[in-house]
């Protein structure tokens, strides 16, 4: 009994150690790319980071999701020099995210499926850029739950009022109910004060039409051309399921930012998120987006071929 035992801990442990060695032969490709463009990343870098924190973080966010792994090395690298110029951390405290989605571009005159890496920001990296700004005072974004007390108006008298329910149960627990609505305040040092108030409804749609973790076509390999599923969804290892909280302050943070005064690295961010980039420049935000935004199109183009 003893040696069985023992031998199926062994067991356990080979098979362990196997895993181990094959994860890092399968990072190895990114972690060599890593390596081989530090100078240059060093070179895009704000003041507060450096090349080799930003690689260290870069395999940790590869370890963590090994997908990555097998992404174009170019489209990494991409989302890598994006995080870069921003001074965001990928998989840090929440400011940006490497998504991995299924990409189609057009490679010697046919379309074809390829796992690539989006970057993505977090709605703390907003809150970074926004601090950044000579002109920012304080930011902050708040969900609104069932019980809240909750009013708002826009237009010449604007004003937010939030009571949250704090009454609590029979069992000393305070239920304030499903989250119903989102809103994030700028206070700026000129003493303006814009908001914006989303419903949850409203940040799930937005998601849905903007965002390449909601998946609604597959590729099928036996068709050759890209069908519509029966159950569309999110990308189940996506921040819109693993945190949806987060995404849709994040949502309604983005739609602040458009009014609030603007800083370079603020117009950078909102045109360099959700995005895949295949080129490396000193501005990334002008490097031209290449995620297929188009799917819905491509059984025809595909069929046309």
């Amino acid at each position: 009994m003893l040696q069985s035992r023992k031998d199926d801990m062994s067991t356990q442990i080979a098979e362990l150690k196997t895993q181990a060695i094959e994860q890092r032969q399968r990072s190895k490709p990114i972690m060599d790319l890593i390596q081989k463009n530090l100078v240059e990343l060093g070179k895009a870098l704000p003041a507060h980071m450096t090349a080799e924190r930003l690689g260290r973080i870069a395999l940790t966010t590869v370890r963590k999701n090994p997908e990555l792994a097998e992404c174009t090395q170019e489209s990494f690298l991409g989302a890598l020099f994006q995080a870069a110029q921003l001074g965001l951390e990928p998989d840090i405290d929440g400011q940006a995210y490497f998504l991995v989605f299924n990409n189609s571009r057009k490679i010697n005159g046919k379309w074809t499926k390829l796992k690539e890496v989006q970057f993505v920001i977090g709605y703390k990296g907003y809150v970074e850029l926004f601090y950044r700004h000579e002109l920012s005072l304080k930011v902050s974004m708040h969900t609104v739950y069932e019980k809240d007390y909750f009013d708002y108006q826009y237009g010449t008298n604007e004003y937010i009022k939030h009571i949250p329910y704090d009454t609590p149960n029979e069992n000393g627990e305070v239920d304030r109910g499903k989250p119903i609505k989102y809103y994030a305040i700028a206070h700026l040092t000129n003493g303006a004060c814009l908001f914006m108030v989303m419903s949850r409804s409203e940040c799930i749609k937005h998601a849905k039409k903007h965002s390449k973790a909601y998946i609604e076509m597959e590729f099928d390999e036996a068709e050759k051309k890209y069908v519509k599923i029966t159950n569309p969804h999110f990308n189940p290892n996506s921040a819109w399921v693993t945190d949806e909280n987060a995404m849709c302050k994040k949502t309604v943070l983005c739609q602040l930012m458009k009014t609030v005064p603007k800083s370079v690295e603020i117009r950078k961010a909102l045109a360099m998120d959700n995005t895949t980039k295949i080129r490396v420049l000193a501005d990334m935000s002008e490097v031209k987006d290449i995620t297929n935004w188009d799917d819905k199109n491509l059984e025809r183009k595909i069929e046309n071929e």
